[in-house]
């Protein structure tokens, strides 16, 4: 899957029996807005492009948070940041975790730096890379709000590969990577 749901959370086992066996989420992500995630603005278009995509990043994992909290995407903005394989993905892994009673508390921390700029392009595109860090980011039963058992080798900061586009005057991430190499 293009996303790959937006996390490596890669098997969930349900021990406390509030839901239907076990909870093998898919992998999915949401993250904070670190407070470096965008570069100074100087006279440059260049780095004015590149600062619009990391704060939409940064509101794409802000609004992640929120969705994943209550387990929709539902009132929330996500839908302004986020599109194709990463919007279909995210709310497919949502649907899932509703189903399991599994929400989210807390939220990861993320520090990404842009790779590669096409602002000139009919449909403007850049490429991210991220380290995201999962691990002030808890899965708990809805009802019980017990924590989802993880493994315990699971990857909790892991790189991340990200695609945006430009549609309008707005960056949307299209495309989230989760990669198996730790960061």
């Amino acid at each position: 899957m293009a996303v790959t749901g937006l996390a490596l959370l890669t098997a969930c086992s349900d021990t406390d029996g509030d839901s239907d066996g076990a909870a093998s989420a898919s992998p999915s992500v949401a993250t904070s807005e670190p407070a470096s995630a965008t570069p100074s603005v100087s006279g440059d278009p260049q780095s004015a492009e590149e600062t619009a995509v990391l704060k939409a990043y940064a509101a794409f994992w802000a609004e992640q948070v929120k969705a994943y909290s209550k387990g929709d995407t539902q009132g929330t903005d996500f839908a302004q940041y986020a599109a194709a394989e990463a919007k279909s993905s995210t709310e497919a892994d949502l649907k899932d975790l509703r189903s399991k009673g599994i929400v989210t508390t807390g939220a990861p921390t993320h520090e990404a730096e842009v790779d590669r700029l096409s602002a000139a392009k009919q449909v403007p595109s850049a490429q991210l890379t991220d380290c995201l860090d999962s691990a002030a980011w808890k899965f708990i039963h809805s009802k019980t709000r017990k924590p989802v058992q993880m493994p315990e080798n699971r990857l909790v900061r892991y790189v991340t590969k990200v695609d945006a586009e430009k549609w309008g005057k707005q960056w949307k991430i299209v495309n989230v990577t989760p990669q198996q190499d730790a960061c």
